[in-house]
């Protein structure tokens, strides 16, 4: 009964914003003499509120899941810029809804072509760091780290080869998938042929990933460590592993998975820079303690649209970036890829190519 009354009262709230979202929108239409179907326009506004909704009912209106997507960015955008709208109009001597409606509809129409372009068009953050060498033969590597690719219909092949040319291009002695590599589900990435994209991934010391929490959502793990295998990544589920006399690896299953091992549990015997990979960088304090060298995670996005980024600030102790953490290197990754709607507004789709000196 509790979930009932939940469910009703998000619905509601939820319901009620867009209220004001197509209000304020019904306004402007007024202004310009374009709104003459008030029935047919609340109808179609709300269709595209609740199309997130509307297509998981059938594979066969799947377009509206699509449609969902970019909704989101509607919906927190068009809050904004409608709220602000509103401050001007009350707040201001101008109370001309036309123009003010024409800048707010510009302005949405600017952020969607550069959302899109930060989403789609990646950048190479580069680091470098000095690690402990221990027992390793090591002197030097190269590593390259993503993470939150989410492929599947938006985030697509075409965005999947952006991925492999970038780290080809540096030419990587190991390549880390830090989690949420497929959306959901990885019918699509099959579907699409993505495999053979990412089979042309070339690292000397082989790619390896881990299961996010979306992994999880789509309920197909087996299937997708399959896939996976098929693909030339290794997807390390609580498992560590020891790379020649190099280095030794750990990857975590997602915080999800409430079974999960804990790392210390992971530890391995050999004397060597220890690489974890841990979708969710929920907890920095255990494996700096346990002796990680480096920690990998992504899960943040960070925040992926503006103002987000200030909440996951305020979630983890690192949602974006690099910091040294008494002696482990840490760092989270915006992501390769996005949720939702394929935009970015304060972030960026990345990968980080980071060289290794060991001393």
């Amino acid at each position: 009964m509790a979930k009932v009354i939940i469910g009703i009262l998000v619905v509601g709230i939820y319901s009620a914003l867009n209220f004001c979202i197509g209000w304020s929108v019904k306004q402007w239409l007024v202004a310009m003499n374009w709104f003459n179907y008030p029935v047919f326009y609340w109808l179609c506004f709300y269709i595209l509120a609740f199309s997130i909704v509307i297509g998981r009912i059938h594979e066969s209106i799947r377009v509206f899941s699509i449609i969902g997507n970019y909704w989101m960015f509607v919906f927190e955008y068009g809050l904004l810029l409608c709220l602000a709208a509103h401050f001007v109009f009350w707040l201001t001597p101008f109370k001309n809804v036309q123009i003010i409606g024409s800048i707010v509809i510009t302005l949405f129409v600017l952020l969607c072509i550069v959302g899109s372009y930060l989403a789609y068009s990646p950048v190479v953050r580069n680091l470098e760091i000095t690690m402990d060498k221990k027992d390793s033969e090591l002197s030097a590597m190269r590593v390259v780290v993503a993470s939150d690719f989410h492929l599947g219909v938006l985030s697509n092949k075409k965005h999947l080869q952006r991925f492999v040319n970038l780290s080809n291009e540096a030419k990587p002695d190991i390549v880390f998938l830090a989690g949420d590599i497929v959306d959901d589900d990885p019918k699509w990435f099959v579907k699409e042929g993505m495999a053979e994209t990412m089979k042309s991934l070339t690292a000397t010391y082989g790619v390896y990933g881990v299961l996010g929490n979306h992994e999880y959502y789509g309920k197909k793990i087996p299937e997708f460590v399959e896939v996976m295998d098929k693909a030339g990544v290794n997807i390390l589920r609580d498992e560590t592993i020891r790379v020649e006399n190099a280095f030794i690896v750990t990857g975590q299953e997602d915080i999800t998975n409430k079974e999960r091992q804990q790392l210390d549990a992971l530890r391995h015997s050999d004397n060597l820079p220890w690489f974890v990979m841990n979708h969710t960088p929920n907890d920095l304090v255990t494996p700096s303690q346990e002796g990680v060298d480096f920690h990998m995670s992504g899960h943040t996005h960070k925040g992926q649209m503006w103002p987000n980024q200030y909440i996951t600030a305020r979630v983890f102790e690192l949602d974006y970036g690099y910091k040294l953490k008494d002696q482990m290197h840490t760092l989270v990754s915006s992501g390769f890829g996005f949720w939702g709607p394929p935009m970015r507004i304060g972030s960026r789709s990345e990968l980080w190519v980071i060289d290794i000196t060991f001393r």
